[in-house]
Protein backbone atom coordinates (compact mmCIF):
# COMPACT_ATOMS: atom_id res chain seq x y z
CA UNK A 1 0.00 0.00 0.00
CA UNK A 2 1.59 3.82 -0.91
CA UNK A 3 1.07 6.37 1.50
CA UNK A 4 0.77 9.82 0.51
CA UNK A 5 2.22 12.53 3.51
CA UNK A 6 1.49 15.98 2.94
CA UNK A 7 2.91 19.05 4.69
CA UNK A 8 -0.20 20.03 7.00
CA UNK A 9 -0.02 16.70 8.59
CA UNK A 10 3.40 16.85 9.51
CA UNK A 11 3.00 19.17 11.55
CA UNK A 12 -0.30 17.88 13.21
CA UNK A 13 0.94 17.34 17.15
CA UNK A 14 4.52 19.37 16.73
CA UNK A 15 5.88 20.63 20.16
CA UNK A 16 8.54 22.55 20.89
CA UNK A 17 10.07 22.66 24.35
CA UNK A 18 11.48 26.31 26.01
CA UNK A 19 15.12 26.51 25.71
CA UNK A 20 15.72 22.63 24.21
CA UNK A 21 17.78 22.75 21.52
CA UNK A 22 16.38 22.17 17.53
CA UNK A 23 18.67 20.51 14.55
CA UNK A 24 15.97 22.36 11.67
CA UNK A 25 16.34 22.34 8.02
CA UNK A 26 13.88 23.98 5.30
CA UNK A 27 14.52 24.14 1.74
CA UNK A 28 13.63 26.20 -1.09
CA UNK A 29 10.14 25.39 -3.02
CA UNK A 30 11.25 23.18 -5.78
CA UNK A 31 14.63 22.59 -4.14
CA UNK A 32 15.60 25.93 -6.15
CA UNK A 33 19.10 27.38 -5.83
CA UNK A 34 18.53 30.72 -4.71
CA UNK A 35 21.18 31.05 -2.09
CA UNK A 36 23.81 30.31 -5.17
CA UNK A 37 23.52 33.79 -5.58
CA UNK A 38 25.58 35.86 -3.13
CA UNK A 39 23.26 38.46 -2.14
CA UNK A 40 20.70 36.29 -1.17
CA UNK A 41 22.30 33.73 0.95
CA UNK A 42 23.33 36.97 2.95
CA UNK A 43 20.03 37.79 3.66
CA UNK A 44 19.10 34.50 4.86
CA UNK A 45 22.29 34.67 7.33
CA UNK A 46 20.77 38.17 8.31
CA UNK A 47 17.63 36.69 9.08
CA UNK A 48 18.49 34.31 11.60
CA UNK A 49 20.85 37.12 13.14
CA UNK A 50 17.79 39.04 13.73
CA UNK A 51 16.04 36.07 15.39
CA UNK A 52 18.34 36.14 18.04
CA UNK A 53 18.79 39.92 17.88
CA UNK A 54 14.81 39.86 18.50
CA UNK A 55 15.24 37.45 21.72
CA UNK A 56 13.24 34.72 19.53
CA UNK A 57 16.19 32.17 19.32
CA UNK A 58 19.41 31.70 20.52
CA UNK A 59 21.24 30.02 17.39
CA UNK A 60 24.09 27.17 18.04
CA UNK A 61 25.47 27.38 14.13
CA UNK A 62 23.66 27.60 10.89
CA UNK A 63 24.60 27.58 7.20
CA UNK A 64 23.14 27.99 4.47
CA UNK A 65 23.23 25.46 1.41
CA UNK A 66 22.23 26.44 -2.26
CA UNK A 67 18.42 25.34 -2.00
CA UNK A 68 18.47 24.56 2.14
CA UNK A 69 19.26 25.55 5.49
CA UNK A 70 20.84 23.98 8.75
CA UNK A 71 19.72 25.95 11.84
CA UNK A 72 20.95 24.45 15.23
CA UNK A 73 19.23 26.42 17.69
CA UNK A 74 17.53 27.16 20.98
CA UNK A 75 13.74 28.11 21.09
CA UNK A 76 13.29 30.96 24.23
CA UNK A 77 10.05 31.79 25.77
CA UNK A 78 9.28 34.36 23.12
CA UNK A 79 8.30 32.00 20.35
CA UNK A 80 7.78 28.29 19.66
CA UNK A 81 9.90 26.74 16.85
CA UNK A 82 7.47 27.03 14.36
CA UNK A 83 6.87 30.80 15.01
CA UNK A 84 10.73 30.98 14.80
CA UNK A 85 11.02 29.51 11.34
CA UNK A 86 8.31 31.02 9.80
CA UNK A 87 9.43 34.57 11.24
CA UNK A 88 13.25 33.60 9.37
CA UNK A 89 11.35 32.40 6.39
CA UNK A 90 9.13 35.41 6.20
CA UNK A 91 12.32 37.75 6.83
CA UNK A 92 14.01 36.19 3.68
CA UNK A 93 10.61 36.25 1.22
CA UNK A 94 9.06 40.05 2.21
CA UNK A 95 12.98 41.35 1.23
CA UNK A 96 12.59 39.03 -2.21
CA UNK A 97 9.17 39.96 -2.54
CA UNK A 98 8.63 36.94 -3.62
CA UNK A 99 7.74 33.59 -1.36
CA UNK A 100 11.13 31.40 -2.22
CA UNK A 101 10.25 28.33 0.59
CA UNK A 102 9.00 25.32 0.76
CA UNK A 103 5.73 25.22 3.15
CA UNK A 104 7.13 23.09 6.16
CA UNK A 105 10.42 22.10 7.93
CA UNK A 106 11.88 19.59 9.38
CA UNK A 107 13.16 19.50 13.26
CA UNK A 108 15.15 16.79 15.17
CA UNK A 109 15.10 17.79 19.02
CA UNK A 110 18.58 17.28 20.58
CA UNK A 111 18.42 14.99 23.92
CA UNK A 112 21.33 16.35 25.79
CA UNK A 113 23.71 19.25 26.01
CA UNK A 114 26.27 16.30 24.80
CA UNK A 115 24.44 16.28 21.33
CA UNK A 116 25.37 19.87 20.84
CA UNK A 117 28.54 20.12 19.31
CA UNK A 118 28.58 16.70 17.30
CA UNK A 119 25.02 18.39 15.68
CA UNK A 120 27.05 21.57 14.88
CA UNK A 121 30.16 19.37 13.49
CA UNK A 122 27.20 17.72 11.22
CA UNK A 123 25.51 21.54 10.29
CA UNK A 124 28.78 23.31 9.79
CA UNK A 125 30.53 20.36 7.57
CA UNK A 126 27.44 20.02 4.63
CA UNK A 127 29.15 22.69 2.30
CA UNK A 128 32.18 19.62 2.54
CA UNK A 129 29.86 16.75 2.20
CA UNK A 130 28.26 18.13 -0.88
CA UNK A 131 31.26 18.90 -2.53
CA UNK A 132 30.91 22.72 -2.36
CA UNK A 133 34.65 23.26 -0.65
CA UNK A 134 37.00 21.26 0.16
CA UNK A 135 37.19 22.87 3.87
CA UNK A 136 34.44 24.71 5.75
CA UNK A 137 36.92 27.77 5.66
CA UNK A 138 36.30 28.33 2.19
CA UNK A 139 32.36 28.62 2.76
CA UNK A 140 31.14 31.85 3.45
CA UNK A 141 27.83 30.87 4.32
CA UNK A 142 28.17 29.77 8.05
CA UNK A 143 28.65 30.67 11.64
CA UNK A 144 29.22 29.04 14.98
CA UNK A 145 28.43 30.16 18.83
CA UNK A 146 31.98 28.44 19.55
CA UNK A 147 33.91 30.66 17.41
Amino acid sequence: MTHRYHSHALRKGRFSQQGRPYLVTFSTAGRSPWFSRFSIACQVCRSIAQSDIQNASHTWCYVVMPDHVHWLLSTTDKHDLSQIVRMAKARVSRSLEQAIWQSSFHDRALRSEAELKPAARYVIANPVRAGLVASVRDYPFWNAAWL
